[in-house]
């Protein structure tokens, strides 16, 4: 089972059920009580019960509420803070079983590291940053680090959770490799790029236990809006206590506690931190890690995404697409000529081009060695490769170099080749022409190939209002033609790390908020200026060091998952918070009308739900303000669901979903648990 499908298992595994148990009563400690003021107030409350219940067991004293009114209501609010303890902890335990998988993984390992012209074999524990080590097929890499040597295939399955291969090579934007992971074929070198206790894997598990997860900007709003409802209705209850003297009610210090419990926002205060927490959870079940929650959730507010069109929105080499013969060549001569200029080519594209005639004219690959052929390697000087065979000499190259040599060799080269390699050039492609001796036969047309169904996705993006950007190194005609195949709102060509940077501030300063994909050394200074920056696990140190996540399956359009999650994560949070207050209100008129009716008669229309007594009122409320947060764990794990609809349309949804859940659900929860109190006999 990969590592995705282990966290996909159920939202109440036994294990991580059982220690949030016990995690709830150790979340009881003040120190950490405090850092939710909501449930600080409800854990204050239900000590101040728990005082009074055992001062009145002990000698009631006039005005004092029954004893088992009391004690229910003490061990209530014990409860609630319990369950919203409880909520942290199952959110917070998800993570720490994936961080015991990691750990798992961890294996104390053997490096042969270099040393002057030989090598000698130590603990990987003791390498250090710039330590350079060898690593043979069938051996563990040892540390995180970049390829300086060599390439090879290596299964990085214990990190990622895919079993297919990849391909790691000195040089380009794919040399990074991790701790860990094990070489499957060749040999390469390794410089070391981390400190013991500082690798890729260390900090990994240190994330996925939420031990750096920090507030967001809108989780400290929300925070600040909690304090000051908190402080409104501790107000309002305090109030009301000279107001009930005038009317000639006693309000016990148990029933002041109550009220400002139910009435207070302890819902979204005892959900709060199991949002956060989840939101970061969700993202690696995703196989993205997110170095905070911060970045979780600014992905959920993304304008703008910028992408990097080599190896993200292409497939990162050209590949041969078609043959396109002059008129009078056949295209079976050309697509043979082209496979004996390839045959010794070991670039992608030489390789695509073999591929693409055996597959389109079934043409088999031939006995090189056998025939005597002798091959042309390609040269800067002459921009040509080839093969001379049984007197032939077969060549292909840049167009212009082609063209020349036909000449030096008496032939003529026909103007349909320069239309031919214009129309491929307009059209973003790589025109390599083919000659069999003096006579030109036609052209290869390169392309870089768009990834499958990017172009569905970026389509997604444009439906949540995300503007999608291609930047590249190609000049603009090149760049056009693949955006427009590829679907991107619009490219930035000819691009620099400079003009990235200043790209992405110019949208900032709009106050647009900023993402971007890269696996490049050059990405890096893009990726950190990003509000959400995503490098690819396969780029390089520099990259994954510069984002604020990295992709651990390399696919550039994970990104949506990401946005999704974040958008969940925001909406998760508004529509609790539009139950939780909406459930405040309701309570409030549940409540009050049940408690001074008896004094104030004129109020009694407002007692639409009949409650047995004030007592029975307040008892109902309190256990089912306890109950409403166990019941929404789930919820807050999970995340409402996301559906790319304007902002207008959501709100309404928003309002009339969880705003009238909120006020409709205490009426029906409160009468039910009024009437189970009735017929146990406690009212």
């Amino acid at each position: 089972m990969s590592r995705h499908e282990k966290a996909s298992k159920s939202l109440f595994d036994p294990a991580i059920l059982e220690q949030a148990l016990i995690d709830s009563f150790t979340k009881l400690d003040p120190r950490l009580l405090a850092k939710n003021p909501v449930m600080f107030v409800v854990g204050v409350g239900a000590v101040l019960t728990a005082v009074v219940w055992i001062r009145d067991i002990a000698a009631s004293g006039p005005g004092a509420a029954p004893n088992w009114f009391t004690g229910s209501v003490c061990v209530w609010l014990w409860f609630t803070v319990l369950f919203a303890n409880f909520a942290e902890a199952v959110a917070e335990g998800r993570g720490k079983a994936q961080a015991q998988t990691l750990r798992r993984m961890r294996k104390e390992t053997t490096a042969r590291r270099r040393v002057g012209k030989g090598e000698e074999t130590v603990p990987a524990s003791q390498l250090k940053k710039g330590d350079v080590v060898i690593i043979d097929a069938g051996e563990l890499i040892p540390g995180d680090g970049e390829v300086i040597e060599g390439i090879a295939s290596v299964d990085e399955s214990a990190i990622t959770g895919e079993s297919a291969p990849v391909i790691r090579e000195s040089g380009g934007d794919r040399s990074s490799v991790t701790g860990g992971t094990k070489v499957l074929s060749d040999r390469i070198v390794v410089r070391i790029g981390a400190n013991p206790g500082e690798s890729f894997l260390d900090r990994m598990i240190g994330l996925v236990e939420g031990a750096a997860r920090q507030k967001t900007p809108n989780e400290i709003a929300l925070h600040i809006l909690l304090v000051g409802l908190t402080l409104i209705f501790l107000f309002a209850c305090l109030t009301l206590v000279p107001l009930a003297l005038y009317s000639g009610i006693t309000l016990s210090a148990t029933v002041v506690v109550a009220l400002l419990v139910c009435l207070i926002p302890t819902t979204i205060g005892g959900l709060l931190s199991a949002i956060g927490i989840a939101g970061m959870d969700r993202v690696m079940q995703h196989n993205v890690l997110a170095m905070s929650g911060k970045a979780v959730e600014a992905s959920g507010d993304v304008n703008t995404l910028l992408l990097d069109k080599t190896g993200t929105i292409t497939i990162g080499n050209r590949m041969a697409h078609e043959l396109v013969p002059v008129p009078g060549v056949r295209t079976e001569d050309l697509a043979d000529a082209a496979q004996l200029a390839s045959l010794a080519d070991e670039t992608p594209e030489g390789r695509s081009i073999v591929v693409l005639v055996k597959e389109k004219f079934a043409i088999r690959a031939r006995n090189i060695v056998g025939l005597g052929a002798h091959f042309i390697p390609f040269t800067a000087q002459t921009r040509m490769s080839g093969c001379d065979l049984d007197g032939r000499m077969v060549r292909k190259g840049a167009v212009d170099s082609v063209a020349q040599w036909v000449e030096s060799l008496g032939g003529n080269v026909p103007k349909e080749l320069r239309d031919i390699a214009d129309r491929i050039g307009s059209s973003g492609g790589t025109p390599l022409a083919v000659a069999d001796g003096h006579q030109v036969l036609g052209v290869i047309h390169l392309k870089d190939m768009v990834k499958e169904g990017i172009k569905e996705r970026f389509a997604r993006f444009r439906a949540m209002g995300i503007t999608t950007v291609m930047i590249t190194g190609d000049n603009p005609r090149t760049a056009a033609a693949i955006a427009s195949e590829a679907g991107v709102d619009s490219f930035l060509a000819e691009a620099t790390p400079e003009m990235k940077m200043k790209f992405i501030r110019d949208e900032q300063a709009k106050g647009k908020l900023v993402a971007m994909t890269g696996d490049g050394t050059n990405d890096a200074p893009a990726l950190a200026q990003a509000d959400v920056g995503v490098a690819m696990n396969t780029g390089t140190q520099a990259a994954k060091e510069a984002g604020n996540m990295v992709d651990l399956d390399s696919n550039p359009t994970k990104l949506l998952e990401v946005v999704e999650v974040g958008k969940q994560l925001l909406m998760t949070r508004g529509t609790l918070t539009t139950f939780s207050i909406a459930n405040d209100v309701a309570k409030y008129f549940a409540i009050l009308p049940a408690i001074f009716m008896g004094v104030f008669p004129e109020i009694a229309p407002l007692n639409v739900m009949h409650l047995a007594s004030p007592m029975s009122a307040i008892l109902a409320a309190v256990i089912f303000n306890a109950i409403i947060i166990i019941v929404l764990i789930p919820l807050a794990l999970r995340g409402v669901a996301y559906r790319p609809i304007g902002a207008a349309a959501l709100l309404r949804r928003s309002l009339l979903i969880y705003g009238l859940g909120g006020i409709v659900a205490p009426f029906i929860g409160i009468k039910i648990i009024d009437v189970a109190l009735t017929v146990v006999g406690l009212t």
